[in-house]
């Protein structure tokens, strides 16, 4: 049963400047260039006529690349303990566009709407339960809040499975679809 997930993948020079902010946190497991995307839809472990469904549905998506910034960082946390640093996207009507329309396609799939709000990030490291708990995590995000970058624009939709393995999550590309010159 495949775990699917939507997401953009930023350029080459945007994901080098984000490896560069790894480090300097003990316990975190920094996402290495495979791993660096921005999800606009998880869609989860679903059996195979599904899968295809959603692939179907999210290849008459049709939209302009948005022109997307990188704005500053973040985490997520729950109960006090930091599960993951992620990078911001900046807010963009383009970017919302082209989720609001992925998010419709894979409703028109079958798949339940989903409950959560929209942020755009780009997860830059993931922590165990103990680590997530390091002093360093504040250090971090003091000296990296001021993240931006140049604009750039993905050029695709890109359809992924992911795979969990001891060394966490691995991310394989199984469709992709154009998006528009913006």
């Amino acid at each position: 049963m495949p775990r699917l997930f939507v997401a953009l993948r930023p350029p080459p020079a945007i994901r080098a400047a984000l490896l560069e902010r790894g480090g300097g946190v003990p316990g975190a497991r920094w996402q290495d260039d495979e791993q660096l995307h921005l999800t606009l839809r998880f869609v989860g472990d679903v059996d195979r006529p599904v899968a295809e469904d959603v692939a179907a549905a999210l290849g008459a998506v049709h939209a302009p690349a948005p022109r997307l910034t990188l704005a500053g960082v973040g985490r997520f946390a729950h109960r006090g303990r930091t599960e993951a640093l992620w990078a911001g996207v900046a807010p963009s009507d383009a970017l919302r566009h082209l989720q609001r329309k992925v998010e419709q396609a894979c409703v028109r799939a079958g798949l339940p709407p989903e409950s959560r709000a929209f942020l755009p990030h780009v997860t830059l490291a993931r922590f165990s339960r103990s680590a997530g708990l390091a002093p360093e995590i504040e250090g971090w995000l003091a000296v990296h809040a001021g993240l931006t970058s140049p604009a750039f624009e993905p050029g695709h939709i890109i359809l992924y499975e992911s795979r969990l393995g001891g060394s966490g999550a691995s991310y394989s590309p199984v469709l992709r679809w154009p998006l528009a010159a913006g």
